[in-house]
C-alpha cells in the first residue's frame, strides 16, 4: 500500500494559492501560526486524499510549524510496515516543520487480529524507528527541538516560540495503554506493558514539570501542551466514570491541574483522539473532572480537540497573538478539494 509521490496539477496549485493565509511578515511583532492536524489518515478513501491534504497544508503561507496529534490511521486496519512508511513518505513532504506524536491506533490497539496481532511495543519499536531517525530533529522542515530520546521518547520533544513554552508528550488512547491487550489472548496488562507504561509516564510528567519550570523562569506568555489521548472525552463524562477508567491519565492530570492553576498565564491542551471539534475547560470550577480526578481547578486550562477521522475534511490553524489578550487563538479550515 506505498503511495506514490506527486505534486497536484499547476491548476489545483493556483486555485489553492488564492486561499493561502496572508503572508507573514520577518518583523519579530508579527502573529506566528501553526496547523494542528489528527486522527488522519483514517481509512482506505481519505489515505488517498492525503496527498492532497498534504499539499494543501504546505499552500498556506506561512506556518511556523504543522503538528499531528496521532492515529495515522483507522482502528480496524493493520499495522503494517508498508504503512507506516508509506504514511512517512508523505510526513517528508511537508514543507514546514512536522511535529507527530503516535497514537494508539498505531501501536497500543495492533494487538487486534485485524491490526495483524502485533506486539504492541514492538510496533513502537518500529514508529520511533521510522518516524524518528533523528532525535531533536523535525521531519519536513527543521526546527530545533529539546528531546527526550536520551530516556528512549524521541516523540517527546518541548521548544519555545514567541514566548510560549510548547510540549508534545506520547499519551495515548485505550486508557493511556493500561486496556489490557486481549487480541494476544490477555486479560490484564502484561509486566512489559506496565513497565512501559510506567517509564512513559514519569518522562512524560518530567517533560510537563520542565515545561512548566522553563515557563516560569522565562516569564512566559502561556503554555502550549499537545498529546493524542482525550483524557477529558465528552463521551466517557456520560457514562460517569470513576477513576479506574481514566487510571492511565491520573497522574497527568493530576500534575496538570497542580501546575496549570499556579502558572500566572492561560494554558493550551491540544489533542485529539475523539474525533470531533471540542473546545472547553475541563478543569474549570464547575466540572465533573475535578470530581472525577479528584483534583483541584485549574480555570486557566483551555482544551482543544482537533476533528479528525474517516468522515472529516478540516485542520486547524492556531495563532500566537504577540498582541492583545488572547494569547492563542485558533479556526478552523476546511479542505478546498
Amino acid at each position: 500500500m506505498k503511495l506514490k509521490l506527486g505534486v497536484l496539477a499547476a491548476a489545483t496549485t493556483l486555485a489553492l494559492s488564492g486561499l493561502a493565509a496572508p503572508a507573514q511578515a520577518a518583523n519579530p511583532n508579527s502573529d506566528l501560526t501553526f496547523a494542528v492536524i489528527g486522527d488522519v489518515p483514517y481509512g482506505a478513501a481519505q489515505f488517498v486524499q492525503f496527498p492532497h491534504m498534504v499539499d494543501e497544508i504546505n499552500a498556506q503561507d506561512k506556518l511556523r510549524f504543522v503538528a499531528h496529534v496521532g492515529d495515522i490511521k483507522a482502528g480496524s486496519q493493520r499495522c503494517d510496515d508498508s504503512y507506516f512508511l508509506a504514511i512517512r513518505e508523505q510526513f517528508d513532504r511537508f514543507e514546514d516543520p512536522f511535529l507527530y506524536t503516535p497514537g494508539d491506533n498505531e501501536w497500543v490497539d495492533c494487538h487486534r487480529a485485524n491490526n495483524g496481532a502485533y506486539n504492541p511495543l514492538e510496533r513502537l519499536d518500529k514508529l520511533r524507528e521510522v518516524f524518528y531517525p533523528v532525535p531533536g530533529r523535525t521531519l519536513g522542515g527543521t526546527m530545533p527541538l529539546k528531546s527526550q530520546a536520551a530516556l528512549g521518547l524521541p516523540e517527546n520533544v518541548s521548544f519555545r516560540e514567541a514566548r510560549v513554552e510548547f510540549a508534545v508528550l506520547n499519551v495515548q488512547g485505550s486508557n493511556n495503554d493500561l486496556a489490557p491487550w486481549t487480541g494476544i489472548g490477555k486479560t490484564s496488562p502484561t509486566p512489559e506493558q506496565l513497565a512501559e507504561f510506567n517509564h512513559r509516564q514519569d518522562a512524560n510528567l518530567a517533560l510537563l514539570n520542565e515545561t512548566f519550570d522553563r515557563a516560569e523562569q522565562r516569564n512566559a506568555r502561556g503554555v502550549v501542551i499537545m498529546l493524542q489521548a482525550d483524557m477529558f472525552d465528552p463521551w466517557l463524562l456520560a457514562q460517569d466514570p470513576t477513576q479506574n477508567d481514566v487510571s492511565g491519565f491520573v497522574k497527568l492530570v493530576e500534575a496538570l491541574s497542580e501546575r496549570s492553576s499556579a502558572f500566572d498565564g492561560p494554558v493550551y491542551l491540544i489533542n485529539g483522539d475523539s474525533h470531533r471539534y471540542n473546545a472547553d475547560k475541563p478543569l474549570a470550577a464547575d466540572s465533573e473532572w475535578l470530581r472525577i480526578y479528584g483534583v483541584e481547578a485549574a480555570p486557566n486550562l483551555q482544551r482543544i480537540t482537533v476533528e479528525g477521522d474517516a468522515n472529516s475534511h478540516e485542520w486547524t490553524r492556531f495563532t500566537v497573538n504577540k498582541k492583545g489578550d488572547e494569547v492563542l487563538t485558533w479556526e478552523r479550515v476546511p479542505y478546498t478539494f
